[in-house]
């Protein structure tokens, strides 16, 4: 995980490797609530182990974070995300047949 400088509110995305769902967040602090996912402190993707963070994107405003997450969780904001998960998988060379589906 890159070491993120305080003073931004971030939306970021976890794709479980078990199922192949994903989870959307909003946090003022990215590497503690990445832990705590992984530590499974959060009740959406504990039974969901392993996680991998694979986008992120981070905002000075906390309204307008809020905003984006809000955006990824609409129809057409869970489409867009397929789109950039495939897109990573590709890269990554992960099995990219696998469904994708949010938690």
């Amino acid at each position: 995980m890159p070491k993120i400088t305080s003073g931004f509110y971030f939306v970021y995305i976890l794709l479980s490797l078990k199922d192949w769902m994903f989870y959307i967040g909003f946090t003022n602090n990215l590497e503690r609530r990445f832990q705590e996912h992984l530590d499974g402190e959060n009740i959406s993707t504990a039974k969901r182990l392993p996680l991998r963070l694979i986008y992120f994107e981070a905002f000075l405003d906390r309204e307008d974070a809020l905003r984006r997450e809000s955006y990824f969780k609409t129809t057409k904001g869970k489409t867009t995300l397929r789109m950039m998960i495939r897109e990573y998988l590709e890269k990554q060379n992960i099995n990219k047949t696998a469904p994708l589906k949010k938690m």
